[in-house]
C-alpha cells in the first residue's frame, strides 16, 4: 500500500518551508520514524519521519523547492524492501554471456559498449545532460567546455573539483553562485530591519575578570561533580546582566507602535552560532535561576542547535539577548540589536593586559564589553549606568552571587 509523505504542521506565523535535504532516494528502505527529509524554515529545521516501514517509492519535492502544509513530498510503499534487480541491457547480457562462456567475453554478432564509456562519449562531444547540477552551473558560469576537462568521477563525469582545478590551472578565477538559505535570508532581513528601525548606539567598557576567574579555579571540579555541566563564563554574565537589567528596567523594555513596554520578567537570549548561521534561543525568567541552571540550560540549546533539532518556540520571545564574539578572537565589536528587543550585550576576548590597581601596575585578564541599544528609548545616561552595573557585578562577583 502506497503511502503519501506530507509537510507536517508548520509552526505558527510560519506559512511555507523549503526542501533542504531527502535522507533517502527512491528505491531505498526506510524504518518506522526515521528521517527521511528536512524541511527548512526561516528559523529551524523540521524532520519528516517515515509514517511506517517500507521503501520510498517516489519523490514529488525535489531538495530547494518551496512546499506548503499538507503538500505531498513523496509515496512510501509499505513493507519490506526488496534486494536489488540484476541489471539488464547489454551490459548485463555481457555478464551472463561471461558466465556461460567459463568467464571469458563471449563473441557477439553486435557491438556492445559498457556505460562508462557511454557517459565518457556523451561528455566528450560536449553533452552536459550527465552533470550535476552544481557542476552545470559552475561550467556556465565559467565558460568552460565540459569535454577539455578530465572527469575524476564515476564512470569519468566531472566533479566540481575537476572543474575547478581545471580553472586554476588556465589562470582563471573561478567563483560559485550559492543561493541563501531560508535562515540566511531571514537573519539577513532582521539585521536590515534593526538598521532601519531603531536608532542604534553603542556604549563601551572593560572589565576585570580576575575575580571570576579566580572562582572559575578553585569551585570548578565540584561544580562538575556536584551539577554535570562545566562553569563557564557565560552563566557569570547572564547573572550580571540579570541585577543591571533590575536596576535599569528600560533596558530590558522594548517598543511597541507608540507604546514602551517594560517587561517584569527577564528572558535573556544567548546567541548561538551554527553551520546554517546564527540562531538566539532564549532562557526564560533568568532571573529565577541559579549558576548551574544557566549553564544546563545553555549546554542544551547549543546541543540542539547543532543538531539542528531546535523548536521555533524556543527562538521566539526575549527582552534581552548576550552574543559572545570572543569565541572566535573577537576584541571589540558593535552588535545589532535583536528586534523587537532594545539591548544586546557583546562579549569579547580576554586579553591579559597592565591595569593600575592601588597606584601599581599589575596585569590582568581583561575584556572589553559593549552595549548597543535603542537611542529612541535608552539614554545615554541609562547606557552606560546599565555597562557599569555589569562591570561591578563582575567584578565583585560574591555580592552577586550572595545577594548583595
Amino acid at each position: 500500500m502506497s503511502i503519501e509523505v506530507k509537510v507536517p504542521n508548520l509552526p505558527e506565523s510560519v506559512s511555507d518551508a523549503t526542501v533542504a535535504k531527502w535522507h533517502k532516494k527512491p528505491g531505498e528502505s526506510v524504518a518506522r520514524d526515521e528521517n527521511l527529509v528536512d524541511l527548512e524554515t526561516d528559523k529551524v529545521v523540521l524532520e519528516v519521519p517515515a509514517p511506517a516501514d517500507g521503501v520510498l517509492k517516489d519523490i514529488s519535492a525535489e531538495e530547494g523547492q518551496t512546499v506548503s502544509e499538507g503538500e505531498i513530498l513523496g509515496l512510501l510503499e509499505e513493507g519490506k524492501a526488496q534486494a536489488p534487480a540484476e541489471k539488464s541491457g547489454e551490459d548485463g547480457d555481457s555478464r551472463k554471456n561471461e558466465e556461460d562462456s567459463g568467464g571469458k567475453p563471449a563473441e557477439s554478432s553486435a557491438p556492445s559498449r559498457p556505460a562508462q564509456a557511454d557517459e565518457s562519449a556523451a561528455r566528450k562531444t560536449g553533452s552536459d545532460d550527465k552533470l550535476a547540477p552544481s557542476v552545470r552551473r559552475l561550467v556556465a558560469e565559467n565558460d568552460v567546455d565540459p569535454s577539455a576537462v578530465e572527469g575524476s568521477g564515476r564512470g569519468g563525469r566531472l566533479t566540481k573539483g575537476d572543474v575547478l582545478a581545471h580553472l586554476q590551472g588556465a589562470g582563471a578565477r573561478p567563483q560559485e553562485r550559492v543561493k541563501m538559505s531560508r535562515l540566511r535570508s531571514r537573519i539577513a532581513e532582521r539585521m536590515k530591519d534593526a538598521q532601519n528601525t531603531a536608532a542604534i548606539l553603542t556604549s563601551f567598557n572593560e572589565v576585570n575578570l580576575q575575580a571570576v576567574m579566580d572562582i572559575r579555579a578553585r569551585y570548578k571540579d565540584d561544580f562538575l561533580k556536584r551539577h554535570d555541566v562545566k562553569l563557564g563564563f557565560m552563566s557569570f554574565f547572564v547573572k550580571a546582566c540579570c541585577e543591571a537589567l533590575r536596576k535599569h528596567p528600560v533596558v530590558n523594555a522594548s517598543i511597541d507602535g507608540d507604546e514602551i513596554v517594560y517587561h517584569g520578567y527577564q528572558d535573556i537570549g544567548i546567541a548561538v552560532s551554527t553551520e546554517r548561521g546564527l540562531l538566539v534561543p532564549i532562557l526564560r525568567n533568568v532571573e529565577q535561576m541559579g549558576l548551574a541552571q544557566i549553564e544546563g540550560a545553555i549546554a542544551e540549546y547549543a546541543e540542539k542547535a547543532r543538531k539542528g533539532s531546535i523548536q521555533l518556540e524556543d527562538l521566539q520571545g526575549g527582552t534581552f539577548t548576550i552574543t559572545n564574539g570572543g569565541v572566535f578572537g573577537s576584541l571589540l565589536s558593535t552588535p545589532l540589536l535583536n528586534m523587537p528587543q532594545s539591548a544586546i550585550l557583546g562579549m569579547h576576548a580576554i586579553k591579559e593586559r597592565p591595569v593600575a590597581e592601588n597606584g601599581q601596575v599589575v596585569v590582568r585578564p581583561m575584556m572589553y564589553i559593549a552595549l548597543s541599544y535603542d537611542h529612541r528609548i535608552i539614554d545615554g545616561k541609562d547606557a552606560v549606568q546599565f555597562l557599569v552595573a555589569v562591570k561591578q557585578a563582575l567584578e565583585d562577583p560574591a555580592r552577586m552571587l550572595l545577594g548583595l
